[in-house]
């Protein structure tokens, strides 16, 4: 054996030393990770040809193997690395040949490209990368971070270390709304960087949290790693359960899991909220801590040009917090209760006979076996007397026709469990209140009869869905009979408008925020997936930049702004009406609404292409089209040229190698625990994505096909390679600030800045092992 190491550990250090080689080389990583499987495999082929490479194989014809076999251990855990003492046999590398792998290397990658890069299940979510991408450029573009930066300075500024909390807090709403890494830290480096250091900021304090927070938008919806992650670890997750079904005796994962194996990327962007929060909750308090510590070195600053009313301590607490918050917890309360919900009923013709049992029961005593130890013999009963009683009715648990009656009763019974208020009608008299609320609190002396209106208005409107509307109301009257309160609601929000828009903070952050409340609502509600999301985020963006870019010029901005109200128009007439005109019978009012809902489409979509003119007219539109496919082609050509290093791995046996390695500590908490050292690891020297789709398939089917929470594994995961973005040498976040900072900022100064950010992260990994709630709360709360 070549320096006394069996030949599948040869190759694997051949190509991890290649790929390393590529990348120190300063070629495109998109092509060297390419380039790297084809020289590595020539390599190991060279090798394996001249009789180098040698690999101790298990003998599974000799009686110990066998033995094995009998007691009922399925053949793909027996292992080396389980069971050391079994006979071996010497075999090359490639027993077949290596042009026999290379033959199946290139039919494998022919079939993988077509699988999840052309016409996979995963090109649709896939495409959320090109629009996310868009999105954040685009906002990039228009200069929001320079008005969010001077805005949240004039409110935290005069507090210790109040221009870092504001860094903080700024990177946290650019990582919701634009998640590029490079522009938020490039942005923050340029403007934020040269007035910390004027006003006797430590440098390592203002550089380490400009690289730190710029790297919030790796985790915090919508991230681009996550969209990235969620296609490939769905299928690795579906692949570790049925694994781990078959290693147990039974036939598939649904019959061992008792539900499927399903992991979406809707899934781990809820999940992913909460923890990203946390990540600059942890931020702000270090930064607010060193201040108190070492109080010259972020001593509080004054900035000049606050605008806006006087507001008082009380004041503030009452419109600020206390009142919306109220409101907020009312509704939550309204859903929690069933006070909130949904009107719509609808009862199926065909329903089961019974409920049929929660576990399947006809299967294996070895598949028996399994499932009790991992459901627990009460759970196996309950399912085994719920068949017993099946069987004693003659149910068989086919799906079958419901007669009269009984639909009728289904009816009924929908009908009295419908909710009093429906959720739309809370949803938005609940935004259009917190508005009104909002305006009081920006400016208290004001005249308050229009906001009182607009209450009223919200009242009556609650009111009349618990009196007057019910499930049987047709779509035509329950419009009418909102008008008025919409009416009355709309005359205080449209004064409460004007009142938000002479504050500098909210006239700043309130475009943005319905941008990221209407990308990430759609998704964390579930009511659509991440792809038409990422569209919409992406018009937006661009209808946003128009209408900033228009204001600039004294131009035309009112046309952005009732293409945008035609949007909500168009969504409201869509939620309130059945606009399907292809059915038998289709009333008046619904053919009113049809006509009027595409003549606010057509409006919107003239006003989006209007906005693409300014933008292109103003030569912003080209450069972004250009970094977005920029951006886009990298992450597609690093997609594929990580299948071609995979697949070398694959034909030599190095993945299934390291995964026997992995299985054979029969701990999966300690699994986790090394995979996650070998990933902050690999942190200092690759990037995300070389991590995300070279690393990752290799550990996924053993990580993932064991019982921790898929959600929880993933977020972890993320965090982790958001970390690389800080490590030295390599972090990119380092990179890019080096870049722009002033000359008396050094490497050095750098380096010592993000060392606490690193400790934070590795913190904060911590405590959501400790704490695992945090990331699973949100995914179970709305369930998709």
């Amino acid at each position: 054996m070549l320096f006394g190491l069996d030949g599948v550990e040869v190759g694997i250090l051949i190509v991890f030393l290649t790929l390393f080689a590529g990348i120190m080389t300063g070629f495109p990583v998109a092509f060297a990770i390419a380039g790297a499987g084809v020289i590595s495999f020539a390599i190991i082929a060279a090798l394996d040809s001249a009789g180098l490479l040698i690999h101790q194989a298990i003998d599974k014809g000799s009686p110990e193997f066998a033995a094995l076999v009998a007691e009922g251990i399925a053949r793909d855990a027996i292992s080396v690395f389980r069971y050391p003492d079994l006979p071996r046999i010497e075999e090359p590398v490639f027993p077949g040949g290596w042009e026999q792998a290379m033959e199946r290397n290139i039919s494998f990658i022919v079939n993988r490209i077509n699988e999840r890069v052309i016409a996979g299940q995963s090109i649709e979510t896939l495409l959320a990368v090109l629009m996310f991408v868009m999105m954040g450029i685009t906002l990039e573009r228009s200069r929001i971070a320079e008005d969010l930066l001077t805005s949240m300075a004039r409110v935290f500024g005069p507090l210790p270390g109040g221009l870092a909390v504001s860094i903080v807090i700024v990177g946290a709403f650019l990582a919701a709304s634009t998640g590029i890494v490079g522009a938020t830290v490039v942005t923050m480096g340029l403007l934020a960087l040269p007035t910390m250091l004027r006003n006797n900021y430590s440098p390592e304090l203002a550089t380490g949290v400009i690289a730190a927070s710029g790297t919030l938008g790796q985790i915090i919806p919508p991230s681009i790693v996550i969209v990235l992650l969620g296609t490939l670890v769905g299928d690795l997750y579906a692949t570790g359960q049925e694994t781990r079904a078959q290693l147990a005796g039974c036939g598939d994962a649904l019959t061992y899991l008792g539900e499927p194996a399903v992991l979406s990327v809707g899934t781990l962007f809820q999940a992913a909220l909460l923890p990203g929060l946390f990540l600059a909750l942890l931020y702000g308090i270090y930064a607010f801590g060193f201040a108190l510590l070492r109080p010259a070195s972020a001593p509080p600053v004054e900035l000049d040009g606050q605008s806006g009313e006087v507001v008082t301590r009380n004041e503030a607490l009452t419109w600020y917090l206390a009142a919306p918050l109220g409101l907020i917890l009312a509704i939550v309360m309204g859903f929690s209760a069933g006070v909130i919900g949904t009107q719509t009923i609808s009862v199926s013709d065909y329903a089961e006979r019974a409920d049929g049992p929660s576990l399947r029961t006809n299967v294996s005593e070895q598949c028996q076996a399994s499932m009790i130890d991992l459901h627990g013999q009460e759970a196996w009963d309950e399912a085994v007397a719920q068949r017993a009683a099946m069987t004693a009715a003659g149910d068989t648990g086919e799906v079958v026709e419901l007669t009269e009656e009984e639909r009728a009763a289904a009816l009924i019974e929908a009908r009295e469990n419908a909710a009093p208020i429906g959720s739309g009608v809370a949803t938005i008299f609940g935004l259009l209140a917190l508005v009104l609320i909002l305006a009081r609190g920006v400016s208290p002396s004001s005249a308050p009869l229009p906001l009182i209106i607009g209450g009223i208005g919200v009242v009556l409107a609650f009111l009349a869905d618990v009196i007057f509307i019910s499930p049987l109301t047709g779509s035509g009257a329950h419009f009418l009979i909102m008008a008025i309160p919409m009416a009355l609601t709309m005359v205080g929000v449209w004064v409460a408008m004007g009142r938000l828009a002479q504050n500098e903070l909210l006239r700043v952050v309130f475009p943005p925020l319905v941008l990221i409340v209407a990308v990430l609502g759609s998704i964390l509600g579930g009511i659509t997936n991440p792809t038409p999301a990422a569209a919409l985020g992406a018009a937006g963006a661009i209808m946003l930049a128009a209408y900033r870019k228009l204001k600039e010029e004294q131009g035309a901005a009112k046309i952005v702004i009732w293409a945008s109200l035609a949007l909500v128009i168009m969504i409201l007439l869509g939620v309130n009406f059945d606009l399907r005109i292809t059915r038998e019978t289709v009333p008046v009012e619904d053919w009113v609404a049809y006509v009027l809902a595409q003549i606010a489409y057509h409006f919107a979509f003239f006003g989006l292409l209007y906005s693409c003119w300014v933008l292109f007219r103003t030569n912003i539109l080209g450069p972004v089209v250009r970094e977005t496919a920029k951006v886009t082609s990298m992450v597609f050509t690093i997609l594929i040229g990580s299948q071609l290093l995979n697949l070398v791995l694959i034909s030599f046996g190095g993945e299934h190698y390291i995964q026997d390695f992995l299985r054979s500590f029969d701990n999966e908490t300690i699994v986790f625990l090394v995979v996650m050292l070998i990933l902050f690891v690999l942190g200092f020297v690759l990037d995300f994505l070389e991590i995300i789709y070279i690393v990752v398939p290799i550990v996924g089917p053993v990580i993932y096909g064991g019982t921790l929470d898929p959600a929880w594994v993933t977020i972890m995961i993320a965090i982790n390679l958001q970390t690389s973005f800080l490590t030295p040498p390599f972090g990119f976040a380092l990179f890019y600030l080096r870049g722009v900072a002033p000359k008396e900022v050094t490497t050095g100064h750098i380096y010592r800045g993000v060392i606490p950010f690193v400790a934070i992260q590795v913190i904060g990994l911590g405590l959501l092992w400790v704490f695992p709630g945090i990331v699973t709360i949100l995914p179970d709360l709305i369930q998709n």
